[in-house]
């Protein structure tokens, strides 16, 4: 198979789809594959460098054109859409339940369409998501930190503290992967952290291996209520696989806040779980609603390219050569999580989630794997 690996075309994404040591693996399973030049500068990866390992180095018309299976990290754009080709696997984080109108040009285009944030195991685990999570998550209250800050319009409050003045609060909403690493980071600063979420055994889970400045609350439009006027940075990390974001702070809910308390909503790439959330990029990623700061940047990792994209690519290169070897549908009716992580096929959308997110039929994958 012909495996093309794009360089991202996103606003301020640094990523890239494919590392040279998969580019090695690829290569000597017999599969052939091209990389856009320069795809891989803003991770530090040179050209010499994947050409060495075995890649063709080739122009971005060319690995649209020339390849069947497309890896990349983020969604394609309007500038790529006429790109993709019928047929033509795309792998990579696509978030169709907040943007209902690039599955339908997906659908259009009649491309094989296999989500990174779908990929789940038999446990419901989300593997290609969770080594992203893990980063936007430690992430999140690095930059929340940074916004709190006066001259980035902040309330002018140092997350930890100092002897003598009392620490900033930490409200953490979810208490998955993107919560529990953003609560442990936030607590080795020195804030005082709570964490929210509708799971008693993950709370208790939480509960006992967190440090004793981390408080577990069940979420309730009440308790928020009740945490929010207390909150100096509010983190989003809420998920529902595939589905939109519930939103769980509502615009009348931001006067309940401190003047310049700030949000990042890390649930953006699915809608947000605050009204307000906009997205936003890394060269503009802050706004003020109602005297609150949000930050609604959708490719949080992409600021760390050198870390997240061989975070994402261990976890992805196992799923890559399998589908290179095998072909999207044997793949998938071997691999139950690849099977979960195909959105869209032959025009038709076949994860139940994203066909009620962007109000499309659901087909049944496996009327699609035959």
């Amino acid at each position: 198979m012909v495996i093309g690996v794009p360089k991202e075309v996103k606003e301020s994404e640094y990523r890239v789809g494919l590392v040279p040591a998969g580019v090695e693996v690829l290569c000597a399973a017999g599969h052939k594959v091209l990389v856009e030049s320069e795809a891989g500068a803003g991770t530090g990866i040179s050209d010499e460098e994947y050409a060495a390992h075995g890649a063709e180095i080739v122009s971005a018309g060319e690995v649209w054109e020339r390849a069947d299976f497309i890896v990349k990290v983020k969604e394609p754009l309007p500038v790529e859409y006429d790109l993709v080709r019928p047929g033509q696997i795309v792998f990579t984080y696509f978030h169709f339940a907040a943007n209902p109108e690039l599955a339908v040009e997906m659908m259009e285009r009649g491309a094989v369409c296999i989500a990174y944030e779908t990929i789940q195991t038999d446990d419901g685990r989300l593997p290609l998501l969770i080594p992203m999570s893990e980063v936007a998550g430690r992430m999140s209250v690095q930059e929340g930190a940074k916004y709190l800050e006066r001259p980035m319009e902040g309330r002018g409050i140092l997350l930890g503290g100092v002897p003598g003045v009392e620490p900033a609060r930490v409200l953490v909403l979810g208490g998955g992967v993107v919560g529990s690493n953003a609560a442990r980071v936030a607590a080795g600063l020195g804030a005082q952290v709570t964490v929210m979420d509708i799971n008693l055994d993950r709370l208790r889970h939480l509960a006992d291996i967190m440090p004793p400045n981390v408080t577990t609350v069940v979420s309730n439009s009440y308790n928020i209520r009740k945490k929010l006027p207390e909150a100096d940075l509010v983190i989003g990390a809420v998920l529902v696989p595939g589905a939109r974001t519930p939103i769980l702070i509502t615009r009348d809910m931001l006067k309940l806040m401190k003047p310049r308390a700030v949000i990042v909503d890390v649930a953006v790439d699915q809608g947000g779980c605050v009204e307000t959330t906009r997205p936003t990029t890394h060269r503009d990623p802050v706004y003020l609603v109602d005297g609150i700061v949000h930050y609604g940047v959708t490719n949080i990792p992409g600021a760390v390219a050198g870390t997240s994209t061989y975070a994402l690519t261990n976890a992805s290169l196992p799923y890559v050569l399998q589908i290179a070897n095998l072909g999207y549908k044997e793949a998938a009716k071997r691999n139950p999580e690849i099977r979960r992580g195909l959105n869209i096929v032959d025009g038709a959308v076949v994860r139940k989630e994203v066909a009620e997110a962007c109000g499309q039929p659901y087909s049944p994958v496996e009327d699609h794997l035959r």
